[in-house]
């Protein structure tokens, strides 16, 4: 589990790092444009990351099947190598497939003067001021996103049917809240991350959601990687005792 902690942990930094660094410079100097090159340049990063994350959750959705419905053949299962294998195949993927949409993005040939309203680039903004008909591209985008995020989509929640009627049949109270307390910050990070996608991509815009919608992707840019890290820290009990315990020590030594 703090494997896959790790990778998500620098996938929250490396994504965020792509879009608050630019919306900083923005904000700071006034300034209002950027490139092609560097707008695209951001676009393959920031969708990269981002596909990564999900196909990442997908794999701790995994671990937590194998955790709690075959907990004996755990070690046996979730090897060093094996989890090294997962990783790899969740950047590999990611970043193959943010390439896909970026080859296809190249044909397209954008206008001098275009708005982008909001902060950062992203591919729906980038077909909405080109110059060149973006049907391939939306084709593209609904094929190959459509099926890989169905199928991602299956492979992080079926795992939990599963562990849902195992935590069921358990007897004890105790184990049930023990099984129930190793899935709850995965599923709040989840339900986060999903939910900011949902609003960004599926939900139809319009003049009146404009400011929202910058909202969501504030939310989902800069937002979810700062709550992960707390999410998962207010759940681990060795850190909360040490915090604990930093805390009686201050209030000592001011006493």
């Amino acid at each position: 589990m703090y494997f896959f902690l790790a990778n998500l942990a620098f996938l929250d930094m490396s994504y965020s790092s792509v879009t608050a660094p630019r919306m900083l410079y923005d904000l700071v100097t006034k300034s209002r444009s950027i490139s092609i090159p560097a707008c695209t340049a951001q676009v393959f990063f920031y969708v990269s990351f981002a596909d990564s994350e999900t196909f990442l959750l997908s794999a701790m959705s995994y671990d937590r099947y194998i955790a709690i419905c075959r907990p004996l053949h755990y070690k046996l299962m979730m090897t060093w190598r094996v989890c090294a294998h997962m990783a790899s195949m969740v950047w590999v993927v990611g970043c193959s497939l943010s390439l896909v949409y970026i080859l296809f993005l190249l044909r397209l040939s954008f206008c001098r003067t275009s708005s982008i309203h909001n902060f950062y680039c992203d591919l729906p903004h980038l077909y909405q001021i080109t110059c060149t008909d973006p049907f391939i591209n939306l084709v593209v985008l609904f094929l190959v996103g459509g099926s890989f995020g169905l199928g991602v989509v299956l492979m992080t929640f079926l795992p939990y049917v599963y562990i849902l009627s195992t935590i069921l049949r358990i007897q004890s109270k105790t184990g049930k809240r023990k099984a129930f307390s190793t899935c709850t910050s995965h599923l709040t990070v989840v339900f986060i991350f999903y939910g900011s996608l949902i609003f960004i991509y599926l939900v139809p815009s319009s003049s009146n959601m404009v400011s929202l919608n910058k909202l969501f992707t504030v939310i989902s840019a800069l937002i979810n990687p700062l709550l992960n890290p707390l999410i998962y820290s207010l759940r681990n009990k060795d850190l909360m005792e040490a915090l604990r315990r930093s805390y009686y020590h201050l209030k000592l030594i001011r006493a």
